[in-house]
C-alpha cells in the first residue's frame, strides 16, 4: 500500500507557491531565482511553508519533478535539489515506484488532543480560550427544565430507554427541518448525546480499522481525535484562502483519488476557521462524493450562530442530496444553546437511523429522558427562537471586542472576521503557535495552538481564539497573549510572571 493519502498537481502546486509568494510580497521569480538564496532552496522553502500551513496536506504525493519544472518554469535539476532538501528536512519521503509525498520531520510529539479541563482552583486567574462555548442564555435554560418538570412523570412510568431517542424530540426535530425546506419523517432522526455522540456513532457504523475520511484541513479537534482513536486513516483536504469555504478541485481530486469511504465537513461557521460554503459548493460537493460513493457527514453544529442580520443562509447539504444516499447530517444545542445540555442528533435515511440505532446497544444505550424533554419544550415554545436570537447578539458584542482588542495589542497577527460561529483563525506573525499556547499558560491564558486542528504537524503558524468571553475579559486575555507572544520571540518562555486575577 502507498504511504500517500492524497495529491497535488504540478499546476496546482504552482498556483499555490503563486498565492504564497504574493501575500508575503515577493514575486514568484524573485522568490525562486533572485539572489539572496539559491533556486532550488526557495522552492525547497516554500513548499516546507505550504506544508506547515496545512495548504499542501501532509501525506500528499507531490508531482514529478519534470512536470513541476515545466509548471514554474524553472530546471529539473533545481526541483530535484529542492526535492533532495526537504527529504533531508524530513518534509518529503520517496519510494521507488510510489513518488514523493509530505511529511513533517519525526521528533517532539505534536500537541492533538484538546486541552485538559481547568481545575476549579484556577477559576478567577487563568482566562479560559480552549472552549468554544457560552454561558446558558437565562432564563430559557431554567425555563426550559421547568417545563420538562412538568412533562417527566409519564415518562418515569417507563423504563427510560429511548435508543432513537423521545419519539416527541424526534417529531420537534424534524419539524424544524421540514420548516427549512427539507421535508423529514422522524423515522429519519436519531437523538444522541452531544454532536461527539452523534459523530462517534456515524464513524463506528461507516468507517471502520483502516477505512480512508477525508476531512478538512483544518477542522474540528475533537472529532479528529475521534477518528483517529477509531483507527481510521484521516485524508486531509486544505481549505480555500480566506473564508472562501472549500477548494473543490482539491476535493475531486481527493474524492477521485483516495476513494474515501466517508467526509466529515462543517460548511456552517467551519470550526476553526468561521468559513461558511455557499450553496453551489455544497452542490458541487454532494455531487461529487456521490460519483465516488463517499457518504458526506455534514456538521451542522454552528448553523444557527449567524452574527449577521442580513446575511442570506444557504440551504443545508441535505438539501443537495434528494436520494437521502449521500449525505447525513449531525446537530446538536450544544453551540447554540449550551454546552452543559449534551443533546444532538443524526438526520439520515431510515435505514441509516435503523443501523444506528441497533448499533447503540453496546454503546451509550440513550440519552437521559430530563434533557430530551428540556429540548423538547424549547423547540415547541417561543424558547428556542429567544435564546438563539440573544445568544446570537451576545456572540456579535464578544467577537467584535475580540477582534478589536487583537487589533490593538498584536497588530501583526492576521485573520479574517467571520459573519457566524464562534472562532477566529488567526496567523501568528510567524511564531510558532504551540510555544505561544504554552508561554499564554503560564501568563494565565489558555488558547489551544493551530496543531491541534491538523494532521501531523500543520497549521503551527495558527492558533484559534474563540470570541466567547466579554469585552473586559477580552482585553485582559488579549494583552496576556500579546506577552506570551514578545516572550516567544525573544526566547525567554522559561521565565514568566504568575497569573493575574481578573473579574468575568
Amino acid at each position: 500500500m502507498s504511504q500517500w493519502t492524497s495529491s497535488v498537481g504540478a499546476q496546482k502546486l504552482a498556483q499555490l507557491l503563486g498565492s504564497q509568494h504574493a501575500r508575503q510580497g515577493h514575486g514568484v521569480v524573485t522568490l525562486i531565482g533572485g539572489r539572496r538564496a539559491p533556486a532550488y532552496r526557495s522552492l525547497a522553502d516554500g513548499i516546507r511553508l505550504l506544508v506547515l500551513e496545512g495548504r499542501v496536506p501532509v501525506a500528499a504525493r507531490l508531482p514529478a519533478e519534470r512536470e513541476l519544472a515545466t509548471a514554474l518554469s524553472v530546471s529539473r535539476t533545481t526541483v530535484a535539489a529542492a526535492y533532495e532538501a526537504l527529504r533531508g528536512e524530513g518534509f518529503l519521503e520517496s519510494r521507488r515506484g510510489a513518488g514523493s509525498w509530505t511529511s513533517v520531520p519525526a521528533g517532539n510529539p505534536l500537541p492533538t488532543r484538546g486541552l485538559d479541563p481547568l481545575p476549579p482552583e484556577a477559576t478567577g486567574s487563568v482566562i479560559d480560550l480552549g472552549c468554544a462555548a457560552l454561558p446558558a442564555p437565562e432564563p430559557w435554560l431554567t425555563r426550559a427544565f421547568q417545563g420538562a418538570l412538568e412533562e417527566l412523570p409519564p415518562y418515569a412510568h417507563t423504563h427510560g430507554d429511548y435508543p432513537a431517542g423521545l419519539p416527541a424530540l424526534r417529531q420537534a426535530i424534524a419539524d424544524r427541518y421540514t420548516a427549512r425546506g427539507i421535508p423529514t419523517m422522524p423515522e429519519q432522526i436519531m437523538v444522541t448525546t452531544g454532536a461527539m455522540g452523534a459523530a462517534a456513532a456515524i464513524c463506528r457504523l461507516l468507517a471502520g480499522r483502516g477505512e480512508r475520511v477525508a476531512v478538512e484541513s483544518p477542522s474540528y479537534a475533537n472529532v479528529l481525535q475521534l477518528m483517529r482513536e477509531a483507527g481510521v486513516r484521516l485524508v486531509p483536504v486544505a481549505m480555500a484562502d480566506g473564508l472562501a469555504g472549500w477548494d473543490l478541485s482539491a476535493w475531486r481530486q481527493v474524492l477521485r483519488d483516495a476513494a474515501p469511504r466517508m467526509a466529515y465537513v462543517i460548511a456552517d461557521f467551519h470550526n476553526p476557521t468561521g468559513a461558511l460554503a455557499p450553496d453551489e459548493q455544497r452542490r458541487e460537493l454532494v455531487e461529487a462524493a456521490r460519483a465516488a460513493g463517499t457518504v458526506v457527514v455534514a456538521d451542522e453544529s454552528m448553523s444557527e450562530l449567524f452574527l449577521e442580520p442580513e446575511l442570506d443562509m444557504p440551504r443545508p447539504m441535505c438539501a443537495f442530496d434528494p436520494g437521502g444516499s449521500a449525505v447525513v447530517t449531525v446537530g446538536s444545542v450544544s453551540k447554540s444553546f449550551w454546552a452543559g445540555l449534551r443533546i444532538g442528533w443524526v438526520r439520515a435515511a431510515p435505514d441509516v437511523i435503523r443501523s444506528l440505532v441497533a448499533a447503540r446497544a453496546y454503546a451509550d444505550l440513550g440519552t437521559p429522558v430530563l434533557e430530551q424533554l428540556a429540548v423538547t419544550w424549547l423547540l415547541n415554545t417561543e424558547g428556542w427562537d429567544a435564546a438563539v436570537a440573544l445568544r446570537r447578539t451576545t456572540t456579535r458584542e464578544n467577537r467584535d471586542a475580540v477582534v478589536d482588542a487583537l487589533g490593538r495589542h498584536l497588530p501583526d497577527w492576521e485573520f479574517t472576521v467571520p459573519k457566524g460561529g464562534l472562532t477566529l483563525w488567526v496567523r501568528t506573525g510567524g511564531l510558532s503557535g504551540s510555544r505561544i499556547a504554552e508561554a499564554g499558560e503560564r501568563l494565565g491564558v489558555r488558547v489551544p495552538s493551530g496543531p491541534r486542528f491538523g494532521i501531523d504537524g500543520a497549521f503551527e503558524g495558527f492558533v484559534r481564539v474563540p470570541f466567547t468571553v466579554t469585552s473586559a475579559v477580552a482585553e485582559e486575555a488579549t494583552s496576556r497573549l500579546a506577552e506570551a507572544a514578545r516572550l516567544v520571540a525573544s526566547g525567554a518562555t522559561a521565565a514568566v510572571e504568575a497569573p493575574r486575577t481578573y473579574v468575568a
